[in-house]
Protein backbone atom coordinates (compact mmCIF):
# COMPACT_ATOMS: atom_id res chain seq x y z
CA UNK A 1 0.00 0.00 0.00
CA UNK A 2 1.31 3.31 -1.28
CA UNK A 3 0.14 6.92 1.43
CA UNK A 4 -0.27 10.02 -0.50
CA UNK A 5 -0.73 13.71 0.91
CA UNK A 6 -3.31 15.68 -1.35
CA UNK A 7 -2.55 19.44 0.49
CA UNK A 8 -5.39 22.23 0.23
CA UNK A 9 -4.94 25.21 -1.84
CA UNK A 10 -5.37 28.60 -0.06
CA UNK A 11 -5.70 31.89 -2.29
CA UNK A 12 -3.45 34.30 -0.07
CA UNK A 13 -5.05 36.83 -2.85
CA UNK A 14 -7.25 36.98 -5.89
CA UNK A 15 -7.38 39.66 -8.22
CA UNK A 16 -10.08 38.91 -10.46
CA UNK A 17 -9.99 40.73 -13.95
CA UNK A 18 -12.33 41.11 -16.88
CA UNK A 19 -14.56 37.88 -18.47
CA UNK A 20 -12.71 36.22 -21.28
CA UNK A 21 -14.61 35.19 -24.40
CA UNK A 22 -14.77 31.73 -23.24
CA UNK A 23 -17.03 32.96 -19.90
CA UNK A 24 -14.16 32.80 -17.86
CA UNK A 25 -12.62 35.82 -15.55
CA UNK A 26 -8.98 36.54 -16.39
CA UNK A 27 -7.25 36.52 -12.87
CA UNK A 28 -3.78 37.32 -10.83
CA UNK A 29 -3.34 35.12 -7.90
CA UNK A 30 -1.25 33.83 -5.19
CA UNK A 31 -1.72 30.33 -4.19
CA UNK A 32 -0.38 28.59 -1.01
CA UNK A 33 -0.76 25.17 -0.33
CA UNK A 34 -1.21 23.83 3.16
CA UNK A 35 -0.33 21.46 5.86
CA UNK A 36 -3.66 20.70 5.99
CA UNK A 37 -4.19 17.98 3.60
CA UNK A 38 -6.35 14.56 2.68
CA UNK A 39 -4.95 11.47 3.34
CA UNK A 40 -4.78 9.08 0.23
CA UNK A 41 -4.06 5.50 0.53
CA UNK A 42 -3.54 3.73 -3.01
CA UNK A 43 -3.17 -0.24 -3.18
CA UNK A 44 -3.30 -3.07 -5.97
CA UNK A 45 -6.96 -3.92 -7.27
CA UNK A 46 -8.77 -6.36 -9.91
CA UNK A 47 -10.19 -3.29 -11.13
CA UNK A 48 -9.73 0.43 -10.55
CA UNK A 49 -11.82 1.80 -7.46
CA UNK A 50 -11.92 5.01 -6.35
CA UNK A 51 -13.34 5.22 -2.81
CA UNK A 52 -14.35 8.66 -1.19
CA UNK A 53 -17.53 7.66 1.88
CA UNK A 54 -17.51 12.05 2.31
CA UNK A 55 -18.22 12.54 -1.28
CA UNK A 56 -21.33 12.42 -2.96
CA UNK A 57 -21.71 12.15 -6.44
CA UNK A 58 -18.77 12.89 -8.95
CA UNK A 59 -15.59 12.36 -7.80
CA UNK A 60 -13.06 14.57 -9.36
CA UNK A 61 -10.27 11.84 -8.30
CA UNK A 62 -11.81 9.32 -10.13
CA UNK A 63 -11.92 12.01 -13.44
CA UNK A 64 -8.52 11.99 -13.07
CA UNK A 65 -7.69 8.06 -13.25
CA UNK A 66 -10.09 7.58 -15.82
CA UNK A 67 -7.94 10.28 -17.86
CA UNK A 68 -4.88 8.65 -17.13
CA UNK A 69 -5.83 5.47 -18.80
CA UNK A 70 -7.36 7.38 -21.26
CA UNK A 71 -3.83 8.57 -22.13
CA UNK A 72 -2.39 4.95 -22.25
CA UNK A 73 -1.07 4.73 -18.42
CA UNK A 74 -0.95 1.18 -18.06
CA UNK A 75 0.15 1.09 -14.52
CA UNK A 76 -1.25 -1.44 -12.17
CA UNK A 77 -5.00 -1.26 -11.27
CA UNK A 78 -5.75 0.88 -8.08
CA UNK A 79 -7.94 0.92 -5.14
CA UNK A 80 -7.94 4.66 -4.44
CA UNK A 81 -9.37 5.81 -0.40
CA UNK A 82 -9.35 8.88 0.41
CA UNK A 83 -9.83 9.92 3.87
CA UNK A 84 -10.76 13.46 3.71
CA UNK A 85 -9.01 16.14 5.85
CA UNK A 86 -9.72 19.38 3.79
CA UNK A 87 -13.59 21.01 4.37
CA UNK A 88 -15.38 19.82 1.34
CA UNK A 89 -16.82 23.29 -0.89
CA UNK A 90 -14.47 25.14 1.43
CA UNK A 91 -12.81 27.12 -1.66
CA UNK A 92 -9.79 24.92 0.05
CA UNK A 93 -9.39 22.94 -3.66
CA UNK A 94 -9.57 19.41 -1.85
CA UNK A 95 -10.92 17.75 -4.77
CA UNK A 96 -8.61 19.09 -7.40
CA UNK A 97 -5.70 18.67 -4.71
CA UNK A 98 -6.62 14.36 -4.97
CA UNK A 99 -7.29 14.74 -8.55
CA UNK A 100 -3.38 16.22 -8.76
CA UNK A 101 -2.45 13.04 -6.41
CA UNK A 102 -3.82 11.01 -8.41
CA UNK A 103 -1.96 12.43 -11.69
CA UNK A 104 1.12 11.95 -9.86
CA UNK A 105 1.12 8.32 -9.61
CA UNK A 106 1.87 8.42 -13.49
CA UNK A 107 4.39 11.06 -13.56
CA UNK A 108 7.42 10.16 -15.82
CA UNK A 109 4.96 7.02 -17.28
CA UNK A 110 2.54 9.64 -19.05
CA UNK A 111 3.02 12.61 -21.39
CA UNK A 112 1.24 16.12 -20.84
CA UNK A 113 -0.20 16.17 -17.72
CA UNK A 114 -0.19 19.59 -17.06
CA UNK A 115 -2.65 19.08 -20.02
CA UNK A 116 -4.81 16.49 -18.42
CA UNK A 117 -4.64 18.70 -15.05
CA UNK A 118 -6.32 21.39 -17.16
CA UNK A 119 -8.53 19.99 -18.52
CA UNK A 120 -9.84 18.52 -15.23
CA UNK A 121 -10.12 21.81 -13.75
CA UNK A 122 -8.23 25.17 -13.17
CA UNK A 123 -7.20 24.19 -9.56
CA UNK A 124 -5.82 21.11 -10.72
CA UNK A 125 -2.25 22.44 -12.81
CA UNK A 126 -1.33 24.18 -9.57
CA UNK A 127 -1.66 21.22 -7.02
CA UNK A 128 0.13 18.80 -9.92
CA UNK A 129 3.59 20.43 -7.43
CA UNK A 130 2.42 21.69 -4.43
CA UNK A 131 3.52 24.66 -3.03
CA UNK A 132 3.46 28.75 -3.15
CA UNK A 133 2.92 30.11 -7.05
CA UNK A 134 1.65 33.29 -9.07
CA UNK A 135 -1.21 31.95 -10.90
CA UNK A 136 -2.70 34.07 -13.89
CA UNK A 137 -4.63 33.65 -17.27
CA UNK A 138 -8.10 31.68 -15.66
CA UNK A 139 -6.08 29.49 -13.80
CA UNK A 140 -4.05 28.05 -15.66
CA UNK A 141 -0.63 29.25 -16.06
CA UNK A 142 1.05 28.45 -13.06
CA UNK A 143 4.58 29.53 -11.68
CA UNK A 144 6.13 28.11 -8.93
CA UNK A 145 7.44 30.52 -6.43
CA UNK A 146 10.11 30.28 -3.39
CA UNK A 147 8.95 28.47 -0.27
CA UNK A 148 7.98 31.51 1.98
CA UNK A 149 9.11 32.74 5.58
CA UNK A 150 7.46 30.98 8.39
CA UNK A 151 3.98 31.79 9.05
CA UNK A 152 0.58 29.89 9.87
CA UNK A 153 -2.89 30.74 9.56
CA UNK A 154 -6.49 29.71 11.14
CA UNK A 155 -8.92 28.76 8.83
CA UNK A 156 -12.54 29.67 9.64
CA UNK A 157 -14.42 26.78 7.22
CA UNK A 158 -18.43 27.11 6.88
CA UNK A 159 -20.43 23.35 6.78
CA UNK A 160 -22.24 24.62 3.33
CA UNK A 161 -20.05 26.17 0.28
CA UNK A 162 -20.69 29.13 -2.00
CA UNK A 163 -21.02 28.59 -5.48
CA UNK A 164 -18.11 29.92 -7.51
CA UNK A 165 -20.81 30.80 -10.21
CA UNK A 166 -22.98 32.87 -7.86
CA UNK A 167 -20.37 34.54 -6.54
CA UNK A 168 -19.14 35.99 -9.72
CA UNK A 169 -22.41 37.30 -10.59
CA UNK A 170 -22.57 39.14 -7.36
CA UNK A 171 -19.33 40.60 -7.78
CA UNK A 172 -20.48 41.87 -11.03
CA UNK A 173 -24.05 43.31 -9.80
CA UNK A 174 -21.50 45.18 -7.09
CA UNK A 175 -19.92 46.59 -9.87
CA UNK A 176 -16.03 44.98 -9.20
CA UNK A 177 -13.15 43.50 -11.80
CA UNK A 178 -10.32 45.11 -12.47
CA UNK A 179 -9.41 46.48 -16.23
CA UNK A 180 -6.74 44.30 -18.04
CA UNK A 181 -4.19 46.94 -17.24
CA UNK A 182 -4.78 47.59 -13.38
CA UNK A 183 -5.29 43.52 -13.35
CA UNK A 184 -1.50 43.09 -14.70
CA UNK A 185 0.09 45.57 -12.67
CA UNK A 186 -1.32 44.52 -9.14
CA UNK A 187 -0.74 41.40 -10.25
CA UNK A 188 3.41 41.61 -11.07
CA UNK A 189 3.72 43.30 -7.55
CA UNK A 190 1.87 40.56 -5.74
CA UNK A 191 4.53 38.28 -7.70
CA UNK A 192 7.62 40.55 -6.99
CA UNK A 193 6.49 40.63 -3.43
CA UNK A 194 6.37 36.90 -2.79
CA UNK A 195 9.81 36.27 -5.52
CA UNK A 196 11.76 36.50 -2.41
CA UNK A 197 10.29 34.28 -0.02
CA UNK A 198 9.24 36.68 2.24
CA UNK A 199 6.25 35.75 4.75
CA UNK A 200 3.30 37.15 3.20
CA UNK A 201 3.00 39.27 6.68
CA UNK A 202 5.60 40.86 5.09
CA UNK A 203 3.34 41.96 2.03
CA UNK A 204 -0.36 41.97 3.41
CA UNK A 205 -1.47 45.54 2.18
CA UNK A 206 -1.01 43.64 -0.98
CA UNK A 207 -3.28 40.91 0.07
CA UNK A 208 -6.52 41.58 -1.04
CA UNK A 209 -9.42 39.31 -2.74
CA UNK A 210 -11.60 41.13 -4.75
CA UNK A 211 -14.38 38.35 -4.44
CA UNK A 212 -14.70 38.97 -0.63
CA UNK A 213 -17.12 41.88 -0.70
CA UNK A 214 -19.43 39.67 -2.99
CA UNK A 215 -19.31 35.91 -0.75
CA UNK A 216 -19.51 38.11 2.46
CA UNK A 217 -22.87 39.52 0.35
CA UNK A 218 -23.79 35.67 -0.07
CA UNK A 219 -22.86 34.52 3.58
CA UNK A 220 -22.90 37.56 6.27
CA UNK A 221 -21.32 34.83 8.67
CA UNK A 222 -17.90 35.50 6.81
CA UNK A 223 -17.80 39.29 7.29
CA UNK A 224 -18.37 37.89 11.12
CA UNK A 225 -15.82 35.28 10.91
CA UNK A 226 -13.00 37.55 9.14
CA UNK A 227 -13.63 40.63 11.68
CA UNK A 228 -13.06 37.61 14.54
CA UNK A 229 -9.69 36.68 12.85
CA UNK A 230 -8.49 40.10 13.02
CA UNK A 231 -9.80 40.69 16.92
CA UNK A 232 -7.54 37.46 18.13
CA UNK A 233 -4.32 39.41 16.09
CA UNK A 234 -4.22 37.90 12.73
CA UNK A 235 -1.69 40.32 11.03
CA UNK A 236 -4.12 39.93 7.79
CA UNK A 237 -7.35 38.34 7.45
CA UNK A 238 -9.82 37.77 4.62
CA UNK A 239 -11.34 35.39 2.62
CA UNK A 240 -10.23 32.38 0.33
CA UNK A 241 -11.03 32.10 -2.78
CA UNK A 242 -15.07 32.23 -3.93
CA UNK A 243 -14.87 31.41 -0.05
CA UNK A 244 -16.99 31.09 1.99
CA UNK A 245 -13.74 30.00 4.18
CA UNK A 246 -12.09 32.84 6.24
CA UNK A 247 -8.83 32.89 7.15
CA UNK A 248 -5.98 34.48 9.41
CA UNK A 249 -2.19 35.30 8.76
CA UNK A 250 -0.24 34.81 12.09
CA UNK A 251 3.82 35.00 12.62
CA UNK A 252 4.11 31.08 13.65
CA UNK A 253 2.62 28.10 14.75
CA UNK A 254 2.00 29.04 18.18
CA UNK A 255 0.41 32.67 17.36
CA UNK A 256 -2.09 30.70 15.80
CA UNK A 257 -3.03 28.02 18.11
CA UNK A 258 -3.07 30.82 21.04
CA UNK A 259 -5.22 32.60 18.52
CA UNK A 260 -7.71 29.72 17.55
CA UNK A 261 -8.37 29.34 21.37
CA UNK A 262 -9.54 32.97 21.81
CA UNK A 263 -11.92 32.87 18.73
CA UNK A 264 -15.65 32.71 19.96
CA UNK A 265 -17.54 29.38 20.57
CA UNK A 266 -19.28 29.96 17.29
CA UNK A 267 -16.19 29.01 15.24
CA UNK A 268 -14.93 25.72 17.37
CA UNK A 269 -14.24 24.51 13.81
CA UNK A 270 -11.92 26.68 12.86
CA UNK A 271 -8.48 24.78 11.67
CA UNK A 272 -4.88 25.85 12.35
CA UNK A 273 -2.50 24.78 9.20
CA UNK A 274 0.70 26.19 7.54
CA UNK A 275 2.35 26.18 4.20
CA UNK A 276 3.29 23.23 2.75
CA UNK A 277 6.82 23.41 1.38
CA UNK A 278 7.64 21.94 -2.04
CA UNK A 279 8.79 18.31 -2.36
CA UNK A 280 8.39 17.81 1.17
Amino acid sequence: MKALRAPAKLNLALLVGPSRADGLHEVASLFCALTLADRIAVSAADADEVVCDDVVGPNLAAAALTALREAGWRGPRLRIEIDKRIPIAAGLGGGSADAAAVLRLARGEVDGLEAIAARLGADVTSQLDPGLAYVNGAGERVEPLPDPNEFALVLIPFANGLSAADVYAEAERLGGGREQAELERAGARLREAAAGGASPLDYAELLVNDLQDAAMSLRPQVREAVSALRNVGAGAALVTGSGPTAFGLFADIVEADRACAALPPRFADAIVSGPARRGA
